[in-house]
């Protein structure tokens, strides 16, 4: 192939480069799993404890203690993946070292994905004083992050890693889980669709592509799921019994409201000893 017409410049200049995040990158191959248990702040570590405190006491009784490590490490390590192509892309696109060499690490990639899990499991729940339901929690989430970067030039170390985190969470809780109850894989409810993170006049755009991309993905798996007495139009996919969706969702939502209760307790029990100890004070 006749590469003449490209600047000698350019490609002497982008080869060493390129070549040095391969060597650096492939004998250092543990970045991707460790990268995302590294925090750069304190503030980034006080935020990732809270969330992984309060997060994972809802749905680690949910999920059990084997699954909940296991959504961490992979939603992790495919979160840092993807960062890592997309780092390369845009260095590829535009030219711009600092997407190679820019340092990016955190849990808030685990945390994003924690999001979708409580979607997931009570959607309709709504979060006392912010009067918002539980399913809007990763698209708020996303958006949010979305506005500030444009403000703050250090959002490339964050904003990807939200993204992806949020995406492969979906991905993986969407087709990858595995349901003992069932012995079957993800959840193919419609209530977790792809398109219910977005507001609903764009569904039927967001539906239309997504549909696309499921059929090329999962074509293949859904024809033999048909071979095995399964049929999409006249029973549902394994997975998606409504009755086992509402005991996964009741058993959600009962944890979130223990949760809150006894914060609740903890809180007016505070609340009265400040009220006692202001009492004794005056007397």
């Amino acid at each position: 192939m006749d590469f003449s017409f490209l600047d000698h410049d350019l490609v002497v200049y982008h080869v060493p480069i390129a070549l040095h995040l391969y060597l650096w990158t492939i004998p250092f191959g543990w970045n991707l799993i460790t990268a995302g248990y590294i925090e750069q702040s304190i503030q980034g570590l006080v935020v990732s404890t809270l969330g992984l405190l309060f997060m994972g006491k809802l749905l680690e009784p949910i999920w059990g203690s084997k699954e909940f490590l296991k959504f961490i490490f992979v939603i992790n390590f495919l979160t840092s993946v993807c960062v890592f192509i997309t780092a390369i892309a845009l260095y590829g696109v535009t030219g711009q070292e600092n997407y190679l060499y820019m340092p990016i690490s955190g849990f808030h990639g685990v945390l994003a994905g924690f999001l979708v899990g409580i979607k997931q499991m009570v959607p309709d729940q709504e979060l006392p004083r912010l009067k918002i339901k539980a399913k809007w929690l990763p698209s708020l989430m996303l958006l949010f992050s979305i506005a500030i970067s444009f403000f703050t030039p250090e959002s490339a170390t964050y904003l990807s890693t939200l993204i992806f985190g949020t995406y492969m969470g979906w991905i993986y809780l969407r087709y990858l889980q595995k349901k003992p109850e069932s012995k079957h894989r993800g959840d193919p409810n419609e209530d977790f669709a792809f398109s219910t993170f977005f507001p609903e006049f764009l569904r039927p755009i967001i539906d239309l592509i997504a549909s696309k991309f499921h059929r090329n993905l999962c074509g293949k798996s859904e024809a033999f799921i048909d071979t095995l007495g399964y049929s999409l139009g006249s029973a549902p996919l394994p997975g998606s019994d409504p009755i086992e969706a509402s005991r996964r969702r009741e058993k959600g939502a009962r944890a979130l409201e223990e949760r809150l209760a006894a914060e609740s307790l903890i809180a007016a029990g505070k609340k009265s000893e400040e009220l006692q100890i202001n009492g004794t004070n005056n007397v």
